[in-house]
């Protein structure tokens, strides 16, 4: 395929009202959903830019570089939308674990008999992860 004549990446996206759009981070070998964040045109931006995936953090209001305070870094390996354009998928090479509780994805919680039940144990304590912030 040719992206001659196509759109810009960053101009296509449909950002939400907050101007946010939904990213999905997967593990780009594996298939493995590692987590769910948002990202802004900024947090785009600078994700295409600089090759490391950089999210925009609702609870402090700025851009959040994957891993600043972890060291738990995703490396972009592909960059791809949805049909409406409007969320990303960001395949990616992950290190170390992706959750901040210390487990590998942050879908590691799973209904098992109308019970929640933990299906991924921790990689790394919280604690040791973040002992460097």
């Amino acid at each position: 395929m040719s992206s001659e004549g196509a759109p810009d990446f960053l101009s296509s996206l449909r950002f939400n009202s907050e101007g946010l759009i939904p990213a999905i981070a997967q593990q780009h070998d594996t298939g493995e959903v590692l987590m769910v964040a948002w990202m802004n045109e900024e947090a785009v931006a600078e994700t295409m830019e600089t090759g490391r995936v950089c999210y925009f953090s609702r609870s402090r209001q700025k851009l959040w570089r994957k891993g600043e305070s972890s060291g738990q870094q995703q490396q972009v390996i592909d960059l791809r939308t949805d049909c409406d354009a409007d969320v990303i998928l960001v395949k990616v090479d992950q290190t170390g674990v992706a959750c901040h509780t210390g487990r590998r994805s942050c879908f590691s919680w799973a209904e098992r008999e109308g019970k929640m039940d933990v299906v991924e144990d921790v990689v790394i304590s919280p604690e040791k992860l973040y002992s460097n912030a």
